[in-house]
């Protein structure tokens, strides 16, 4: 380490870098395979790439990118104020939902605050804790998802934001509405409960409910959404919240000016009006979860009920299970998500794909299993 990175601050010199999904150009570049062949399974991303609308869109605000994008995002907020029933200022605009959290985080966490969330969460809640020099407190999983009592019962005078995922990832794993009614009741009004609303879109129908109308009554509240997942806009980049006015302007103040582009502010407001391509994708994730869950259990193997657009299998017994199965399917042209970052060492995320690429997998899933008997 050189003199100059020593003088960074250690908590920055600490963090373990967000890990994403393998691309599959970069397994194609590693073992030479035919890129055609490649099926990736491990990043949530929508199979159907992004609907008609959001195309159209894009096309013409690329005929427009020598000028800098609109700062505050003003139709696409005035779209989401019209959708959710609440003032644009509730709004804030981020680089995808990942930038919510980290915006979140830079607003109320500093040295000697924490940050409460759930074993088996995403991985950005504690490198944005982290990244602000605050403490993380990490409750203990109950069945894989999270335990809102144990939540309530480690917020101390410190904690300054509490990270709930619904539905979990990479979990899968899902709370109710009663349930969050009940833990935001009790939770202290000066901690930012900040819900993560990622999958939301997936959620069946008696699983919906509309946490952005719970904010006049819980202020404390932020509701984050993605149109990464379900609206195919993984590669733009663009996400938002719902929260308290007072709070979105905290956000706004360490916001980066632009944040979201030109291109990523049309084709999410094109996204927001296609409701044909949400249904198709939510009708497509339903099937395919189906698919790869009876046939994952037709192998004798664990899956946990998820509802998302991915499945988490336990593949094994062994500590490197997961790391073995995942390398192993790999070369044979199947990315999948190991989450033993996530402490879940046994075990792999599937996303859900095309009909086409579920059935690739569960074809290839056998074959992989087979390297833990030469382990």
């Amino acid at each position: 380490m050189s003199i100059l990175t020593e003088k960074a601050p250690s908590f920055v010199r600490e963090i373990a870098p967000y890990r994403a999904g393998k691309p599959a150009a970069e397994l194609v570049r590693e073992l030479g395979l035919n890129p055609e062949t490649v099926v990736k399974l491990a990043s949530n991303e929508n199979p159907l790439g992004l609907g008609e609308k959001a195309k159209v869109a894009i096309a013409q605000a690329a005929l427009d990118l020598g000028r800098y994008p609109d700062a505050n995002g003003f139709s696409l907020k005035r779209k989401l104020s019209e959708r959710h029933g609440v003032a644009a200022e509730q709004i804030t605009l981020g680089n995808g939902s990942n930038d919510i959290l980290e915006l979140a985080a830079k607003a109320f966490l500093k040295a000697g605050s924490n940050s409460v969330f759930s074993q088996y969460a995403f991985a950005v809640y504690p490198l944005a804790t982290q990244g602000c020099g605050a403490q993380a407190k990490v409750v203990p999983a109950l069945n894989y998802g999270h335990d809102l009592d144990a939540f309530l019962a480690t917020i101390d005078e410190n904690t300054r934001v509490v990270f709930v995922a619904n539905p979990n990832n990479p979990t899968g794993t899902f709370l109710t509405e009663k349930q969050l009614l009940a833990f935001l009741e009790k939770a202290p009004s000066d901690v930012l409960i900040v819900l993560d609303e990622a999958y939301n879109e997936f959620l069946e129908t008696d699983q919906q409910y509309d946490a952005t109308q719970w904010i006049t009554r819980f202020p404390n509240l932020l509701v984050s959404r993605s149109f990464s997942k379900a609206y195919g806009l993984a590669g733009l980049r663009v996400g938002y919240s719902v929260s308290s006015s007072e709070v979105a302007d905290l956000m706004n103040r360490v916001r980066q000016p632009f944040n979201v582009n030109s291109i990523a502010l049309a084709a999410a407001e094109a996204a927001l009006d296609d409701a044909a391509f949400l249904k198709k994708t939510f009708e497509l994730n339903r099937e395919g979860r189906a698919v790869l869950t009876q046939g994952l259990q037709a192998l004798g193997l664990e899956v946990l009920p998820s509802a998302g657009n991915f499945v988490l299998v336990k593949v094994g017994t062994a500590d490197n299970a997961g790391a073995l199965v995942f390398d192993a399917l790999q070369r044979r042209g199947v990315i999948v998500r190991p989450v033993g970052n996530y402490g879940l060492p046994q075990w792999l995320r599937i996303s859900v794909g095309l009909p086409a690429e579920n059935a690739r997998l569960l074809a290839e899933m056998p074959h992989a299993l087979a390297v833990l008997d030469q382990a």
